[in-house]
């Protein structure tokens, strides 16, 4: 049992202050790796999730990788942080969140494909254009950060 759910048994749905990482993947096309997930339902966003104790953010995100997909990343370097929203975040079982992104791009990748199908129903590399419409609330200002041409990393 990780973290988070050891704080869920004793607090409930109460809010939480949550730090996570993601990981910008691109292939030579510059298109994103995109997660589909299977929680929230139907949802896509980047591969990544929530720190455990005694992990640097650089280690969440490179652990997160190969757990979901089976890949190892190299050369993160960070993109930006992402804080502060106003109003907590509230997942599908009622558990209240304030998110704190740390997104990493990845210099490389290699590996075999390996989807942990209790996590994700697939990836794809997606370009600015073929984005889906149901991408994570928390992920989408990431994801237009890195596509915009004023976001130079």
């Amino acid at each position: 049992m990780g973290y988070i759910q050891k704080l869920r048994e004793r607090i409930g749905h109460q809010p939480l202050i949550l730090v996570g990482s993601v990981a910008l993947i691109t292939d030579h096309q510059n298109r994103l790796l995109l997660q589909k997930r299977n929680y929230p339902k139907e949802s896509w966003g980047l591969p990544g999730g929530l720190m455990e104790l005694g992990e640097s953010a650089e280690e969440t995100a490179a652990r997160e990788v190969k757990e979901e997909t089976g890949l190892t990343v190299s050369g993160l370097k960070l993109f930006d942080v992402y804080s502060g929203v106003r109003t907590p975040a509230v997942a599908e079982n009622g558990d209240q969140y304030y998110p704190v992104t740390i997104a990493y791009k990845a210099q490389s990748f290699e590996g075999q494909w390996m989807i942990d199908p209790s996590e994700s129903e697939t990836f794809e590399f997606c370009g600015k254009d073929e984005l889906p419409s149901n991408l994570l609330k928390n992920q989408l200002k990431i994801i237009e950060d890195y596509f915009s041409c004023d976001k130079k990393h």
